[in-house]
């Protein structure tokens, strides 16, 4: 149970004195008025009620007084304990923290702002890749052939990586099916991929179906690529790589 504060306390204990006060003044008042009025035998009816041991009001004419927790009885009477401002009766229980009331659970979150979080992140590491290359420049020359002959056309003839899934698939298809036809099925199918997939998580494990396309989609263009660069020799005949050599599918 937590502790009642110190100033609580003290609060608690002035008014409680202030009351026994009160409650003390008022039966005083009473029996001065009562001297007065009576002369000596006032006075006398006083001292005997002083002398008197206390005890029922029947016995010994004793003034009985009785100390609740509420408020102090006098003469039979209990004094009303004390009352608010509303009319309401106060009395304090004891203090509790709120944290132990209010039992809210903070919702946790796992997004942060695109800047500073991200941006800066991107920022360096572009510059440590940039960084990279120019040394890596200086130092290694890039594997480039003689200048192009346009008498002699190099056999075989390849394109650039990213091209050599679809120079691969016209080994295999007619130029529109191979060139218009799957690619544009293929962007198209990425394309719609956000709106047949609505699911708003970031989990992986929420998130199979696009998972599941964009990986069938990078493995077979993967796949054309490395068959593309490393088992198509001369004449774009399919050949083993580790038969003929990498140097002479290459021109190294």
């Amino acid at each position: 149970m937590t502790e009642i504060p110190e100033h609580l306390l003290k609060r608690a204990a002035e008014r409680r004195a202030a009351l026994q006060n009160k409650d003390a003044e008022e039966p005083a008042a009473g029996a001065g008025g009562g001297g007065a009025g009576g002369g000596e035998g006032g006075g006398a009816a006083a001292a005997g009620a002083a002398d008197a041991p206390k005890g029922p009001a029947g016995e010994g004419g004793g003034v009985a007084t009785l100390e609740r927790a509420g408020g102090v009885a006098t003469g039979g009477r209990v004094a009303a304990p004390p009352v608010g401002t509303a009319g309401h009766t106060q009395r304090l229980l004891t203090v509790v923290k709120a944290g132990s009331i209010q039992d809210v659970k903070a919702t946790p979150t796992d997004k942060v702002n695109v800047w500073p979080h991200l941006l800066v992140v991107e920022f360096a590491a572009a510059l440590a890749m940039t960084a990279f290359l120019t040394l890596f420049s200086i130092f290694v020359n890039a594997p480039l052939l003689q200048l192009a002959n346009p008498n002699l056309t190099p056999n075989p003839s390849k394109a650039p990586w990213y091209f050599l899934g679809l120079q691969e698939m016209l080994t295999m298809f007619h130029p529109f099916v191979a060139g218009v036809t799957i690619p544009g099925i293929a962007l198209g199918v990425l394309g719609a991929a956000g709106y047949i997939d609505k699911n708003p998580s970031h989990k992986p494990e929420d998130r199979k179906f696009a998972i599941a396309l964009f990986t069938i989609f990078l493995m077979f263009w993967a796949v054309l690529v490395l068959i593309g660069s490393f088992f198509r020799g001369e004449g774009q005949n399919f050949i083993l790589p580790w038969r003929q050599g990498v140097h002479d599918i290459f021109d190294l």
